[in-house]
């Protein structure tokens, strides 16, 4: 078996949901849906199915340097151009390629019934499979420049998802303002690139990386430059401040797609960036503190709009939000094996919430708004337990779920390494308030209560499995690496220890974190307690707030997003439009408008040639040899 695994090529694992989006967009439309169904969840079940066999050959056969190099052919050579289209599987891609392929397949398997009754089935398998191969290739990529055509890849499959009921106008426009946003990022991404190419030479990943700590003093200017270059792009895919606005509005298309995009694809790929160009911003001590800060105010500002959503996967969008922002602070604080973890364990929980919050949306005929729903959890006790499950992990609930042990780690990291300060723990730890207080608010007032919405349809068998089995997950994912008091399990960090940093305590002993995680622990019970006691024993309260002058102003503005999205409308949008309608007089508009009238009246007498009359084309005919004939005869 061993062999067998060993035997299976690297290139697989992308190749397979590519070529199962080539054969639906070829012949989808003209397949059952059935046979969509296998196609499009097969091929990424298969590999899935690959990834433990090349994570099992991978550590039982550590390669030299511990990374495995796959060359598949020469891209590009030009000159001293030379770039390989070639995959790398190290420890910190494995993770990644697990995550994506893992819960990718739960995800598109639960697809396969929530999606069944709609017209664009096979389209939207085809999409979706298209995602997840440009999202292995990323992570997968042995070079900077493979690694943003996935990228881009990405980036484009998140508009035709986005705006996959493309009928809406409004979905139309979440999806551009996807695109638009995180091309501000790219942008900044391919500046670094592109210097990064001129001062090493290379692309490729590993060698750029040594070049940068051989060549570049720390606080280097250049190395300063390229790591905030890179964090823009991070910023952009990953929705962190000031980014961050296009991640609620592309709640627009089909549940499945939230779940991909905010679980185990897009909003991941930032966090990845970063760890894996963590040398140059090693370099970079006002970019790491940037990451952090970033990070901490992410999570707090997030955080206090999920506070007030009435959509239920809004709620889950600023959710993502806030908790990319964990993820940003734990590797601003040089904690990069414990933001990867809480990427991993909130992939879980997070797809979990997006994927039970679609079975309660179809439950109610596709209703999402929270206050129109409640008393759900005798009609869907499965959802009900299971999305319990994934809010508690969200909420970190102490000891019982994979978010405590993940976001402990990085709250423990952001007060103890020599980027941390208590002023990033803190803000870390009103965010752990925050979020179990919005998590358990979700829940109460869903499953809660009196029932106001009917029940019209109970979900499947290929719904609620991807549910029971990311719940299981959301509670013992965390257990391959717990704190000193839990008996100080490393398995995830040394797995990726000789691809990533260790974070370095500068905390002797242990009593300080074993008080700091008490103290976060009875933080997030009392965030549970208060959403019990607002929304289940006295949802006057809440009222009551929400109808003061200063909360109506306050809940007004944080549901907007805190103004970013009028902000930018007022300095950005609206002087561009203002522009182009001044550009429109421009005289010189005047000759390409012209030539353009001009070929569309050629056109126009052209065309009246082609009416499909026989009789206009033998006069043509007629015509055209009496002048023929005139020409020879005359000359």
């Amino acid at each position: 078996m061993d062999g067998f695994c060993c035997s299976l090529p690297l290139w697989l694992i992308p190749a397979l949901p590519a070529a199962g989006f080539v054969v639906l967009a070829l012949v989808g439309a003209r397949l059952p849906k059935r046979w969509a169904a296998v196609i499009g969840a097969g091929s990424v079940g298969l590999s899935a199915a690959v990834t433990p066999c090349a994570a099992s050959c991978y550590l039982r056969h550590p390669p030299d340097g511990g990374v495995r190099i796959e060359r598949l052919w020469t891209w590009i050579d030009v000159g001293t151009f030379d770039i390989g289209f070639s995959l790398a599987l190290d420890a910190l891609s494995l993770v990644m390629i697990f995550v994506v392929t893992f819960v990718g397949f739960l995800i598109h398997l639960y697809s396969t019934e929530y999606m069944a009754d709609d017209p664009g089935f096979s389209r939207f398998f085809a999409y979706m499979n298209l995602f997840v191969a440009f999202m292995l290739m990323l992570v997968l990529a042995d070079n900077l420049f493979l690694l943003y055509l996935g990228w881009e890849g990405v980036g484009l499959c998140s508009y035709l998802l986005i705006g996959f009921w493309y009928d809406d106008p409004e979905n139309g426009r979440a999806a551009r303002k996807a695109f638009v946003v995180t091309r501000v990022g790219d942008t900044a991404m391919a500046i670094a690139l592109l210097l990064i190419f001129k001062h090493a030479g290379t692309l490729d990943i590993g060698q750029a990386m040594t070049w940068a700590s051989d060549n570049w003093a720390v606080g280097s200017g250049l190395a300063v430059a390229v790591a905030f270059l890179l964090l823009g792009g991070a910023v952009g895919k990953s929705a962190q401040l000031p980014l961050q606005v296009w991640l609620p509005d592309a709640m627009a298309g089909p549940t499945p797609v939230s779940a991909l995009i905010h679980a185990a694809t897009m909003v991941t790929a930032g966090v990845y960036l970063i760890a894996r160009t963590h040398a140059v911003f090693m370099l970079a001590p006002a970019a790491m503190t940037a990451v952090a800060v970033i990070g901490a105010a992410t999570l707090l500002l997030a955080g206090c709009s999920a506070l007030v959503q009435t959509d239920i996967k809004r709620v889950l969008a600023y959710s993502t939000i806030s908790q990319i922002g964990y993820m940003f602070l734990g590797l601003g604080v040089g904690a990069w094996s414990a933001a990867i973890f809480h990427l991993m364990t909130h992939s879980f929980f997070k797809a979990l919430l997006f994927l039970g919050a679609g079975a309660v949306i179809i439950s109610l005929h596709h209703e999402q708004d929270i206050f129109k729903m409640g008393g759900l959890r005798d009609r869907l006790p499965t959802v009900f337990w299971t999305f319990l499950i994934g809010s508690a992990s969200l909420a970190a609930l102490p000891l019982v779920t994979a978010g405590f042990y993940s976001k402990d780690l990085i709250l423990w990291y952001s007060w103890s390494t020599e980027y941390g300060s208590p002023w990033l723990w803190a803000a870390g730890t009103v965010g752990a308030f925050l979020t179990a207080l919005y998590s358990f608010r979700l829940v109460f007032i869903v499953f809660f209560g009196d029932e106001k919405g009917h029940v019209e349809r109970h979900p499947g068998l290929r719904i609620l499995i991807p549910l029971v089995v990311l719940a299981v997950l959301s509670v013992i994912g965390g257990l391959v690496e717990t704190p000193a008091m839990l008996g100080h399990v490393t398995l995830f960090s040394d797995l990726l220890d000789p691809v990533l940093p260790p974070a370095e305590s500068t905390v002797p002993g242990h009593q300080t974190e074993h008080l700091l995680q008490a103290v976060v622990a009875a933080i997030t019970l009392v965030g549970v307690f208060l959403a019990f006691l607002f929304y289940v024993r006295r949802p006057s309260i809440p009222a009551a707030l929400r109808s003061s002058p200063l909360g109506a102003r306050v809940c007004r503005f944080w549901l907007s997003g805190w103004g970013f999205d009028t902000l930018y409308d007022r300095i950005l949008v609206r002087p561009f439009v203002d522009l182009a309608r001044l550009l429109r007089l421009d005289p010189f508009d005047g000759i390409s408008s012209t030539l353009g009238r001009v070929t569309a009246a050629g056109n126009s007498v052209l065309s009246r040639t082609q009416d499909g009359r026989i009789r206009t084309y033998v006069f043509g005919i007629g015509v055209g040899a009496v002048i023929a004939v005139t020409i020879v005869v005359f000359t």
